[in-house]
């Protein structure tokens, strides 16, 4: 579904992503881990185009999807939940809803709504609330259903435990494996190396803007650097 072939993206002088290749499969949950810096949010701002990378490709289905426009690329069916939620603090949590359907004039807007209440029933019962006012918890849930109104065949989710207590991070990883269930394809960016690999189907390890490491979950479990680097296990 979606192939990313050897990006280079720099920031001025300092070059971010050092000609990153990889591939995400229909129906699949696919993890990109790293350290702080090592490139996994760039990339995933890099494929919804925004920014530009110096050089590559990014395809969609076999087509590229290089020099459209973000919306354009929500248009083809990918969407962000980026990190740092970034949701409209003032709007309430149906308005915030809402603007993730922006592109859309069908007539399943309303079913959708439903669709992420059902998945986060905390926000039906926020729904009247001006997002800025919720907890770290719902804002995230909020980012996640926001992106998910733009109907995306694949959904690119950026840091979504961070900040969160445990509880709260299983309950986000419960419903993103349910998100998958459905039939979305995730591209997940995650530090918390432990639950990522545990609902993905298979991983890449980013480290100073290169891949160093990929291959499927239960081998990127197994692989003793990640065990050490990533989850906390002894040298």
């Amino acid at each position: 579904m979606l192939d990313v072939q050897e990006i280079q993206v720099y920031y001025g002088k300092i070059h971010a992503l050092k000609g990153i290749s990889l591939q995400v499969g229909d129906g699949e949950i696919v993890a990109l881990l790293g350290n702080n810096g090592a490139g996994k949010t760039t990339t995933l701002k890099t494929i919804s185009a925004l920014l530009r990378p110096r050089s590559g490709d990014v395809l969609l289905d076999g087509e590229s999807i290089h020099g459209l426009s973000p919306h354009e690329i929500v248009a083809r069916g990918v969407a962000h939940a980026p990190e740092g939620r970034k949701i409209f603090n003032r709007l309430t949590v149906t308005e915030n809803l809402e603007m993730g359907a922006y592109l859309r004039s069908d007539a399943a807007i309303a079913e959708d709504m439903e669709r992420v209440f059902s998945l986060f029933p905390r926000l039906k019962e926020r729904g009247a609330q001006v997002a800025g006012t919720l907890s770290g918890g719902e804002q995230q849930m909020l980012a996640i259903g926001r992106a998910l109104m733009a109907r995306p065949r694949i959904l690119l989710l950026d840091e979504p435990s961070m900040g969160l207590a445990p509880i709260l991070v299983e309950q986000i990883f419960k419903t993103v494996e349910d998100i998958n269930r459905q039939g979305t394809t995730i591209l997940l960016v995650e530090q918390n190396a432990a639950m990522a690999l545990s609902i993905a189907h298979r991983g890449y390890v980013l480290e100073t803007g290169s891949i160093a490491l990929r291959g499927s979950a239960a081998e990127l479990q197994e692989h003793p650097d990640v065990r050490r680097a990533y989850l906390g296990e002894g040298a």
